[in-house]
């Protein structure tokens, strides 16, 4: 991004900065930081300066940046957020003490699905998602909830992440269309390699026909029968619409 690509205000500019340490999952360099956002390098020290100061964002002891705990209170107190994490939980709780495998909540974001929360166990097998990050919508179970039930599916060019990732249009469209003929998403290896999830979605009345959320059960390939584990994940996506409904 260029400088004049970049946003005036000082907001703007600032939110980038969080942006980029959200994302990233582990402290920054003040250079990470500024090759992430496209901001000069006095500029970020300064905005950044200024984020440490509000308790956004938190300076480690090797002088490196991440998200502040003081963030991660207003995230929390995000009413629609709060609610619908409180009233997935149980459910939650319950797929995993079935499975003892990662139980994901998860949201639209963009062209990216979003996990408002992960359960797991020392049981589960370890994967690279985490409360409050993103993998594209297209190689995730969760994702390809939200993307069957858009008319307009993403027709730019898709990111492969592994070499089962789904990138032709065609190929994703197809499998789009079975996702909405059994009512529930499958990744088959699209985001890690040797981990698959099925997913179904959570719908809230009066909201429309789409769903706000999805909740997934993901684990190793071998372990994870796919028929067995979406009529259960199907159940408790059933389950959770009525009682948001109620």
């Amino acid at each position: 991004m260029t400088d004049g690509q970049l946003p005036k205000s000082v907001l703007a500019r600032g939110v980038m900065l969080l942006r980029v340490c959200g994302d990233s999952g582990t402290a920054l360099s003040l250079a990470e930081l500024a090759l992430g956002t496209g901001l000069p390098k006095p500029t970020a020290y300064r905005l950044i300066g200024e984020l440490v100061r509000l308790g956004l964002v938190e300076r480690t002891d090797e002088g490196r940046y991440r998200i502040g705990l003081g963030l991660f209170v207003l995230g929390q107190s995000a009413p629609s957020v709060r609610e619908l994490r409180d009233a997935a939980l149980p459910y939650l709780g319950d797929l995993h003490e079935m499975t003892h495998e990662n139980v994901h909540l998860a949201v639209p974001d963009g062209l990216d699905t979003l996990f408002l929360e992960k359960l797991t166990g020392r049981r589960a097998t370890p994967i690279v998602s985490r409360t409050g990050g993103r993998l594209p919508a297209h190689c995730t179970a969760t994702g390809k909830v939200f993307l069957a039930q858009d008319p307009r599916p993403p027709h730019r060019t898709l990111p492969r992440l592994t070499p089962r990732t789904l990138v032709l249009p065609g190929q994703l469209a197809r499998d789009l269309a079975l996702t909405r003929a059994r009512g529930y998403g499958v990744n088959l290896e699209e985001a890690e390699v040797g981990i698959s999830a099925v997913a179904a979605p959570i719908y809230a009345h009066g909201l429309g026909p789409r769903p706000i959320a999805a909740i997934s059960v993901t684990g190793g390939t071998r372990r994870l029968d796919v028929a067995r584990v979406g009529a259960r994940v199907c159940a408790a996506a059933r389950a959770l619409t009525r009682s948001l409904s109620a």
